[in-house]
């Protein structure tokens, strides 16, 4: 059963669609990016703040998030659910 995982600032991602959570620092995720803008297959979801995580979807897009990948990933497996709301907001701005 699909779900909409919340990758910060509002902005939710179907958790279907969803192949890989990943850094954004290594030279071959760039490059991967890089190719992405240029085919318009970008999704910015990081409110004009640093990129922390590179979420590749389905279908080739590729979505940017704000938040940690390890953050990203919680909210993936649901182990999240008992945090305190004051803790993720810290992770947001980050």
């Amino acid at each position: 059963m699909a779900k909409l995982i919340n990758i910060g600032f509002g902005n939710g991602v179907n958790s279907d669609k969803i192949l890989a959570v990943v850094s954004p620092d290594a030279a071959p995720v760039k490059r991967m990016v890089t190719r992405a803008k240029e085919a318009g297959l970008i999704i910015d979801a990081t409110q004009g703040r640093r990129t922390k995580a590179v979420i590749i979807l389905e279908g080739g897009s590729i979505l940017l998030s704000a938040l940690q990948p390890e953050t990203v990933s919680r909210r993936f497996n649901a182990d999240y659910a008992g945090k305190d709301d004051r803790e993720e907001a810290e992770e947001e701005h980050e």
